[in-house]
């Protein structure tokens, strides 16, 4: 059975290199998406996270078994933004929105999803400990996100290092171009926090655009 991978179906959404802004058109993709507030060290981002990635890897088993379609379980997006913007460039994460989500296959449907969702929360039920809440899984959703027209570039290093970077994309290069932001700064975590050294992570950051 032959096995879906975004990272390498699509490079070119999730590749870029350090310095370099690209621009390039973002077709429609489909996610599971939940939003929450706060930086992502705020108490209900754990557990937001613990209900996305249990879903995603519930659809990832039942399109598996059920419609013989296997896939990799994308990596964590996030969609972040404020009533201030600056905010992410001086970090003041208290005041930032998000929307975390997880990219699915165009195959997957909302009764796939109401169909993992209710076994999910039935397991969940049974833990002593679960890790996230019914709630949470409650408001789990499958939506399809188009972005169009978007400035990315590639950031090594800890998010924290981010600003720089993010400071020259907004007030430098975007404006340069003749473009302005629209919609909601992107996030793309192509390696797991927990496992990889902070100046090693790597980010895809994207902001959409149009022009002036």
């Amino acid at each position: 059975m032959e096995k879906l991978d975004f990272k390498k179906r699509d490079k070119a959404y999730y590749a870029g290199k350090v310095g370099r802004f690209d621009r390039l058109e973002v077709p429609p993709m489909n996610y599971l998406m939940i939003d929450g507030e706060g930086g992502p060290v705020g108490e209900s981002y754990p557990p937001s996270l613990a209900a996305l990635y249990g879903l995603s890897y519930g659809l990832k088993f039942l399109s598996k078994t059920e419609l013989e379609k296997d896939f990799v379980v994308g990596p964590l997006q996030g969609l972040w933004w404020a009533e201030d913007m600056n905010t992410f460039i001086t970090r003041q994460k208290d005041q930032w929105l998000w929307t975390m989500m997880i990219r699915q296959p165009e195959w997957l449907t909302q009764d796939h999803l109401e169909q993992v969702r209710a076994q999910t929360i039935a397991k969940n039920a049974k833990k002593k400990e679960p890790p996230t809440s019914e709630a949470l899984l409650r408001i789990v959703r499958l939506e399809t996100y188009k972005e169009g027209d978007c400035v990315q570039v590639l950031h090594v290093g800890s998010y924290d290092d981010e600003g720089p970077i993010l400071h020259k994309m907004h007030h430098e290069y975007i404006p340069e171009q003749g473009l302005k932001m629209y919609m909601k700064h992107h996030e793309i975590y192509l390696n797991d926090p927990r496992r990889v050294a902070p100046e090693k992570l790597k980010t895809i950051l994207r902001q959409p655009v149009r022009p002036v």
